[in-house]
């Protein structure tokens, strides 16, 4: 069905690209056909841009600074951060000691919301 769609929108915007070069009389297309080819343009073009049509909100870009790192000093300040006993080893204000821990940092992090962002943030 999704391949069908597809066809049937590169179809559309062949037809309106051949009539913008005259290869057809403007009056030869219905309305419903340049509603329909509308369409199609705009779906091509959300797909040359790299989006699906389906992609949603929660595919925004989860930012270390601003999101992970203050969840990490709530939890691991004592130890973790500069100062702490354990920063030389394992420093969790940089996003590379995060993306190699993975998730390990769930022994101490429970919550399943602050589990759900480190998770999107490893999958960036």
């Amino acid at each position: 069905m999704r391949a069908g769609a597809l066809i049937l929108v590169l179809v559309l915007a062949l037809a309106s690209t051949s009539n913008m070069c005259g290869l057809v009389k403007p009056n030869a297309i219905s309305p419903a056909a340049n509603r329909n080819t509308l369409a199609a343009s705009s779906t091509i073009n959300s797909l040359s841009a790299g989006s699906p049509p389906h992609a949603t909100s929660s595919a925004a870009k989860v930012d270390f600074t601003t999101q992970v790192r203050p969840m990490l000093q709530s939890r691991c300040q004592p130890c973790h951060f500069s100062g702490g006993v354990m920063y030389q080893r394992l420093p969790f204000d940089r996003p590379e000691t995060i993306k190699t821990l993975g998730e390990k940092l769930f022994t101490r992090i429970k919550d399943e919301n602050e589990r759900r962002i480190i998770r999107e943030f490893l999958a960036q």
